[in-house]
């Protein structure tokens, strides 16, 4: 990244994933299971309001920069996954190469806020 910003991964977040269960009534719910946490640098991007289940939602863009992974490691961001801080929810929809030499990942994702 020879004449761009070092990326300022300064925000601890956690990486989880989906797991099906069975919910007792032959179908199965989803529950987040935890793999770890990762430093990352986010980045709004856009946002808008729009009608949910329970009302408006406020739908922010993020750009969500981490350090890359080999493919197969269990920590390497995939869009079925998200991204939690405190509260906040961060559903990862597209993950990507965001340097030549492969030091960065770009991960593409929204929050949904109530507004």
């Amino acid at each position: 990244m020879r004449g761009a910003k070092t990326p300022q991964l300064n925000r601890l977040l956690r990486l989880q994933t989906p797991v099906r269960t069975p919910d007792g009534a032959g179908g199965s719910r989803v529950e987040w299971q935890e793999l770890g946490q990762v430093w990352a640098q986010i980045e709004a991007r856009s946002g808008r309001v729009g009608r949910g289940d329970a009302g408006d939602l406020a739908q922010i863009s993020l750009r969500i920069l981490v350090r890359a992974l080999p493919q197969n490691a269990p920590l390497r961001p995939r869009p079925d996954q998200r991204f939690c801080e405190g509260n906040r929810v961060f559903r990862i929809l597209a993950v990507a190469d965001h340097d030549q030499a492969g030091r960065y990942l770009m991960c593409f994702a929204k929050e949904e806020v109530a507004a």
